[in-house]
């Protein structure tokens, strides 16, 4: 354990920035929003699973691997999974099978950790009606026309969260306008299965098969692996209203406490090239197609140059300024040793993960480690690790940047061979020819103390 660090995380909750505390130091316990598996997930999603992989990591860090239990659902029971499934002539489970394989393999490719838990919904349909048969009980809930809705006026501060106006509120629970309804923003537990949906028999009394909300889910999931009241809930700022809201709402209900989660935390939006990601502007992309051109480490770091609760705009140009930055550190520290990983690093991580200050962080430990300072080398290789970078050797890293490359490397090899014969002859007008030369096929050379080593510019 690391207790001296102080981590200090934002809480949409609270507006504010607190000292974490845990409940229990010898099981700190997270909650992530997952996938709902129906196609591959996108890069705006995956900004989430990067982003609460690294306090993953800082907590393990300071509390110990034992210690942390990480719970990111898979939602598998859903209306657009139905619709999918039926689209392509299969069943619920092969579909979700395969999405949540595809998920799990795309980031893993970004470096990611796995959960200590990734339950699914649809093996937790007991848990959903047991807090269903508890918020009925309660008066938060009732039965109208074989669904259950939660009432949302029976919770006097209700809305907490996103500080929306009423009138705001209204209009976002309106996904399903229902005359049956005792009130509009009251929102579905639990609601009939149609010919050919997935159903379960009912709670409340209801004789007729069903299906849970969506917002039930996460409540039930969290209750099973991580009690009435846990310390971080996280997620996309897309979720505040009225994902997170409605969890909130059932769980306090149901549980007659006064949080769900000690701290709520939310990552800010994403647009590519300036523009909302978009299918009919053809700029939607998902993690498996940028994998294809891109290094998971390098769309990793990509996401990180940006605060988490700012917005960010991914763009080419980024990702190419990442990808160099990769480069160079992994000429830098690639086959450094040791376990040293630096406190300034730490300390900007437990300023509520501030990875921008981070990256300065590293840029000056690069630029000591490029001055001989072993030490600043060992620390940069090893705060790199853990953030989930350098997971291949430098070797391996160069070549796959020359395995990219539309280059004959045999004749960029022998060039930089007759350019080191130059120098060691003094013939420096020739050494230079040979650099230009190779400059012009767009090889990038870098010498050091160990030779001289090159790669693709982009």
């Amino acid at each position: 354990m690391t207790p001296s660090l102080q981590l200090r995380l934002y809480d949409t909750l609270t507006r504010d920035k607190r000292v974490f505390v845990p409940i229990d130091k010898a099981r700190v316990r997270m909650y992530v929003c997952g996938p709902t598996v129906y196609d591959f997930a996108h890069i705006g999603n995956a900004r989430p699973v990067i982003v609460f992989d690294v306090l993953y990591r800082l907590l393990r860090h300071i509390y110990g691997e034992a210690h942390v239990t990480y719970v990111r659902n898979i939602t598998d029971v859903d209306d657009k999974i139905n619709a999918r499934a039926a689209e392509r002539g299969i069943s619920i489970r092969e579909l979700t099978e395969g999405t949540y394989n595809n998920f799990k393999a795309d980031v893993a490719a970004l470096g990611c950790l796995t959960p200590t838990v990734e339950p699914r919904a649809t093996d937790h349909i007991e848990e959903m009606k047991t807090i269903i048969e508890r918020l009925v009980k309660s008066g938060n809930a009732y039965v109208a026309e074989d669904n259950v809705l939660f009432d949302v006026p029976s919770m006097p501060d209700y809305g907490e969260l996103s500080k929306r106006p009423l009138d705001e509120m209204i209009a976002g629970s309106r996904v399903e306008v229902a005359p049956y309804k005792k009130d509009p923003q009251d929102f579905v537990l639990w609601k009939p299965s149609k010919p050919g949906e997935p159903g379960w028999p009912s709670p409340a009394g209801i004789e007729t098969l069903g299906r849970p909300g969506w917002h039930i889910e996460c409540s039930a999931m969290a209750w099973k692996h991580l009690g009435e009241t846990f310390d971080i809930h996280g997620g996309g700022i897309d979720l505040v209203f009225p994902h997170h809201e409605n969890e909130i709402a059932q769980s306090r209900c149901a549980f007659h406490s006064g949080v769900m989660a000690n701290y709520w935390m939310h990552n800010g939006f994403l647009q590519v090239e300036g523009e909302k990601m978009s299918k009919s502007l053809g700029n939607f992309f998902t993690i498996n197609e940028l994998l294809a051109d891109w290094p998971g480490e390098v769309l990793r770091f990509n996401m990180l140059r940006t605060h988490y609760r700012q917005p960010i705009d991914w763009t080419v140009k980024g990702l190419e300024e990442s990808w160099k930055t990769l480069d160079d550190w992994y000429w830098v520290a690639g086959s450094a040793v040791g376990d040293r990983i630096s406190n300034a690093m730490l300390a900007a991580l437990g300023d509520d993960l501030n990875t921008h200050q981070v990256i300065t962080v590293l840029h000056g430990l690069r630029n000591k480690a490029q001055g001989g300072d072993e030490i600043a080398r060992n620390e940069l290789a090893w705060s790199l690790r853990m953030l989930g970078f350098l997971r291949e050797s430098a070797a391996d890293w160069a070549a796959r940047r020359q395995t990219n490359a539309d280059v004959d490397a045999t004749k960029v090899q022998s060039l930089i061979d007759a350019r080191t014969a130059a120098r060691a002859a003094k013939d420096f007008k020739e050494s230079d020819r040979i650099r230009d030369e190779l400059a012009a096929m767009g090889v990038v050379l870098k010498d050091s103390k160990e030779g001289t080593t090159w790669e693709i510019a982009r």
